[in-house]
């Protein structure tokens, strides 16, 4: 303890009130870690991994304890190295659309900055609001943009990563197009630590677009969103961002849970979808959508739909996707499967 001590601040280290980092999101487990260690910077990360490695001393790397797999939770005493303090948006470079930024910048607000320069995080996830970068790369978060903007490993450019015995691997390139040698920084992107932890990273961002509209629908059989999702991709095409699938106990929960959740039909339907279009002309892209859903509704029986017309309305369509996980929290334990 005394040499953790010797090099990082009293507030970062700490031994008491340990659960919340003990205890996964869901309460599914909990391990028995008593140190958790919140570093500000890499030669920091250095150091602790350097003396456990030397020490033989377990870590346990975390981020923001979104996850819903354990795998941000100690199993036994490891020390936990949470990330949270290295929360620096390094740059947002407008000339070609890149960020840089620590592996504990929260997503929300590498997001919120990047819009106030033109772009969009081409990553959102409901747990935006606390999720970080690095847990983010760390398990190849793959999110409800993933239709539109791919996987991370196609939108981070570089990243910088402390191995286990404190050697640091600085790959935090920004060229788009390199063509060179091995691609180390693919190994780390999907480890969950395993190889070491993620500290930097430079990650492609996407222009923001000029309009966001939102199409909900209720249907009466799992083929059709199948339907659905088809007709959605051949005429939605360059414009169509997100196809998100319910069934009626995910809403349900949602509606019974979640303060302020309505559903926008008069009665329940066996599936839903969420059809979300961002593009760049917002005339065109609402024409598209109306003609979607004029198909939807004349291909699918029985097929109910809204159409989202403000920003609020949006909000409120997509909290009965993004709060199903937090609803499951309230309604009790989730058992594992």
């Amino acid at each position: 303890m005394s040499y953790f001590r010797s090099f990082l601040p009293e507030s970062a280290v700490i031994t008491s009130d340990l659960e919340a980092y003990n205890t996964d999101w869901m309460r599914l487990m909990t391990g028995k870690s008593g140190l958790v260690l919140k570093p500000t910077s890499t030669p920091q990360v250095q150091r602790i991994l350097q003396y456990c490695n030397q020490q033989r001393l377990a870590v346990c790397p975390q981020g923001g304890r979104t996850g819903l797999v354990l795998g941000s939770v100690p199993v036994h005493d490891e020390i936990i190295l949470s990330l949270t303090n290295m929360k620096k948006i390094l740059e947002i470079d407008e000339q070609q659309g890149i960020a840089r930024c620590e592996a504990g910048v929260v997503l929300e607000n590498l997001n919120n900055e990047a819009q106030k320069h033109g772009f969009i995080v081409p990553l959102d996830l409901g747990a935006k609001g606390t999720c970080q970068i690095g847990g983010n790369l760390a398990t190849n978060a793959g999110g409800i943009r993933f239709l539109r903007y791919g996987s991370l490993r196609g939108n981070v450019l570089g990243l910088e990563a402390v191995l286990a015995d404190g050697s640091v691997l600085d790959s935090l390139y920004s060229m788009r197009k390199d063509n060179t040698g091995y691609d180390l920084k693919q190994l780390f992107i999907g480890s969950e630590g395993t190889l070491g932890v993620i500290t930097k990273a430079a990650i492609l961002l996407a222009p923001k677009p000029a309009s966001v509209k939102v199409a909900f629908f209720g249907l009466k059989s799992f083929e059709d969103v199948i339907r659905l999702c088809r007709l959605a991709r051949s005429q939605l095409c360059e414009v169509l961002s997100a196809f998100e699938f319910m069934d009626e106990a995910s809403v349900a929960i949602v509606l019974r849970h979640i303060p302020n959740t309505v559903l926008p039909f008069a009665s329940p339907c066996p599936f839903y979808v969420l059809v979300e279009v961002a593009g760049s002309e917002e005339k065109h892209d609402a024409e598209k959508l109306e003609s979607f859903t004029e198909a939807a509704v004349t291909e699918i029986e029985d097929l109910e739909g809204v159409v989202a017309d403000t920003s609020q309305q949006i909000s409120k369509l997509w909290q009965l996707r993004e709060a199903s996980n937090p609803a499951c929290s309230k309604a009790g334990f989730v058992p594992p499967t």
